[in-house]
């Protein structure tokens, strides 16, 4: 937020953030508060098909990228694309799959880090108490958030409608 030329990492955060939630923060003087997790001085450590040979890695990231076309194919499910239980069961099987290939990975890469992210979303919550608060995560997270947070004592809406 400082430096507006520095736009992150590897894409992160997305460029909807810096078109359209860090304008909307300013223009409304809303609050924002990052929860994403992502420590580059390991997560390379932890690539799922590393532990594979070449052939074996092909033949991971092939079936990976079906699983990223059977999400894709779930996007009329719902009033908002990838907002949907149809969204969000495809993406646990993807992950179940992802921890049955490599849990070393699947572990840090995606409960740990979840994990993380539903504290800082709960701390926001809690530091703001009675306020509204919109918590945006990238599609595949929304399963893991929901599953987290829906026995807190906060109203959630999800999916969004």
């Amino acid at each position: 937020m400082k430096d507006k030329n520095d736009r992150g990492y590897w894409g992160e955060p997305a460029s909807e953030y810096w078109e359209l939630v860090f304008p909307l923060c300013e223009e409304y003087n809303i609050k924002f508060v990052p929860i994403d997790w992502f420590e580059l001085d390991v997560w390379n450590n932890f690539d799922p098909f590393d532990v594979y040979n070449d052939k074996e890695k092909k033949t991971l990231m092939e079936i990976d990228d079906q699983w990223f076309e059977k999400q894709m194919s779930t996007h009329s499910h719902g009033a908002i694309p990838f907002n949907s239980k149809m969204f969000d069961e495809v993406t646990k099987k993807k992950y179940e799959w992802l921890n049955s290939i490599n849990y070393r990975t699947y572990n840090f890469r995606w409960n740990v880090r979840n994990q993380i992210m539903v504290e800082r979303v709960r701390n926001t919550y809690k530091s703001n108490p009675g306020k509204r608060i919109l918590c945006l995560v990238g599609a595949d997270h929304n399963y893991f958030f929901h599953h987290e947070l829906r026995n807190d004592q906060v109203e959630l809406k999800y999916p969004l409608r």
